[in-house]
């Protein structure tokens, strides 16, 4: 499936002369608990030829191929991708760390890395997992029967909120590294028996509501809900995205 993701990228470079800087994995193979039928979440990030830019009419910012029950393949243009950094948007930023790379500009990418310090926003971060945990709490969890993945789809923001939270910085995409906040033995054997439950279900699979994990989910949407709005609005300046993007072009420009 890698060398097959790897050719699709290549295609969609050809058909629309373009050039991709980055692309990964982005789902639950990179957050770290897929399903035996998981499809394949592939994010890139690519840059134009420059002359379109420098067209009256704002070129089209997205790309992707029609899903399927195995791949989805969808990429956002460099120019999207940076003002979506402006704002400190969380899936960009777990893009940029994700475990599984399908294509690489290496110094493009180290560059851009060093710009996620600058424009990480903890205020807005946090309320963006924090919407996403208690919205898949609210809507899928409330049965006496629930579908397994949607504890890890509130699980893991919910702990990358607290990751803001203890932290003051932007947290790691991975949910096994996310996991290490919490020192519980009770909470880690009923994580560590979905986790083994997971790998063997496939995406539909439900699981008997776990009382424990409730508990948790409860407590911690209301104090860091709480937390959330102690930490200041940030704006930031675009003048180094400004520059950044220049530097694409010219790199493109030149074919480097």
């Amino acid at each position: 499936m890698f060398t097959t993701i790897q050719q699709k990228l290549i295609e969609l470079e050809n058909l629309h002369k373009i050039k991709i800087l980055y692309a990964c994995e982005s789902g639950s193979r990179a957050w770290g608990f897929e399903s035996t039928d998981s499809d394949y979440d592939v994010r890139f990030i690519y840059l134009q030829q420059p002359e379109v830019y420098l067209e009256i009419d704002e070129p089209k910012d997205t790309l992707d191929i029609p899903i399927n029950d195995v791949l989805d393949i969808n990429g956002w243009d460099l120019r999207k991708a940076l003002k979506l950094l402006r704002k400190s948007n969380m899936p960009l930023f777990e893009w940029l760390q994700s475990p599984v790379v399908y294509k690489q500009d290496a110094h493009f990418l180290n560059e851009l890395k060093q710009l996620m310090p600058v424009y990480f926003s903890p205020r807005a971060s946090m309320h963006h997992y924090l919407s996403m945990a208690n919205n898949c709490f609210e809507n899928d969890l409330q049965s006496k029967r629930v579908k397994l993945k949607k504890y890890f789809y509130t699980l893991r923001p919910l702990l990358a909120a607290q990751w803001i939270a203890e932290k003051n910085e932007f947290p790691p995409m991975e949910f096994s590294v996310l996991r290490t906040l919490v020192n519980d033995k009770n909470w880690d054997a009923a994580i560590d028996s979905l986790l083994v439950e997971k790998k063997a279900a496939d995406e539909k699979s439900l699981t008997e509501q776990v009382p424990l994990l409730h508990s948790f989910i409860t407590t911690g949407l209301e104090n860091y809900k709480s937390v959330a709005s102690t930490f200041d609005k940030s704006g930031y300046s675009t003048a180094l995205l400004n520059q950044f993007f220049r530097k694409q072009l010219n790199g493109f420009s030149s074919g480097t």
